[in-house]
């Protein structure tokens, strides 16, 4: 038996509870005997995960869902063998259910050829959609669903209490999820996503990745006022809503200047 590392009432966080970085972050989520898991990472760091929960004396079969958070290879690899030991539902955005059904290696970045990057995808069906307005529950707990685009289009954030279960809208560090063309990722949509948290009254954020950290509305200030700085970046590519530049040198051809 281990005892448990709980970072708030009900809430585990699986790398906190192995005192070492397993992957992306792992929620454990609780009430009584009942449970359920946010995001569950590589399928190489599965077994370790099943063994810290059996250590932490939760009924395997009382597992009510795990639940992705959107579909990206880091998050989500490790679902289908996972559930062959769980056997319950698996949940996520109705935008997750085809990449994660069909493996799809270049939505799920776990195909980046560029940079030598070629991780198997095993396909997984979901089999309870959730989205905007929707809650899951745990024992008596109720999360309540945001449908936080920008990311990607799964993007998921999960409320409960004061804490947001927040995914990869935001570090402590001020960084955000990768923002790419192939990925699904949409920057007006990550500001508004952005600013619906900063907005909130939830005083936890619990991230995909790194620590857990309590709201700063200064940090998401400057994380929306940089994003807003990518809508007209050509660094961006399709992301970018613009590229002033170019409005700039088609008035400079039509007006005959030559370079200063």
């Amino acid at each position: 038996m281990l005892q448990r590392k709980t970072v708030f009432p009900h809430v585990i966080e699986m790398n906190v509870q192995a005192g070492q970085r397993l992957g992306c972050n792992v929620y454990l989520i609780f009430d009584g005997s009942d449970w359920l898991l946010v995001d569950v990472g590589f399928e190489e760091t599965v077994d370790e995960i099943v063994e810290l929960i059996r250590q932490l004396d939760f009924p395997l079969s009382h597992c009510k869902t795990l639940i992705a958070t959107h579909a990206d290879v880091d998050h989500i690899q490790g679902l289908a063998k996972m559930n062959q030991v769980f056997k319950t539902k698996i949940t996520g955005h109705p935008l997750a259910a085809e990449p994660l059904a069909t493996g799809d290696k270049i939505k799920t970045f776990a195909e980046i050829a560029a940079q030598d990057i070629h991780l198997e995808m095993p396909p997984v069906k979901l089999d309870t959609l959730v989205d905007e307005g929707d809650t899951i529950r745990v024992g008596k707990l109720k999360l309540e669903v945001w449908h936080t685009p920008g990311h990607t289009d799964s993007q998921l954030s999960f409320r409960l209490g004061n804490l947001l279960f927040s995914g990869d809208n935001i570090y402590r560090d001020g960084c955000v999820g990768a923002i790419d063309a192939h990925h699904g990722s949409d920057i007006p949509a990550f500001i508004k996503s952005l600013k619906r948290i900063r907005a909130s009254d939830v005083e936890w954020l619990l991230p995909s990745h790194g620590p857990i950290f309590k709201k700063n509305n200064a940090l998401l200030d400057k994380a929306i006022t940089r994003l807003e700085g990518y809508l007209h970046m050509a660094d961006f590519g399709t992301c970018a809503i613009d590229w002033p530049l170019m409005d700039e040198w088609d008035k400079e051809l039509a007006a005959g200047k030559m370079p200063q």
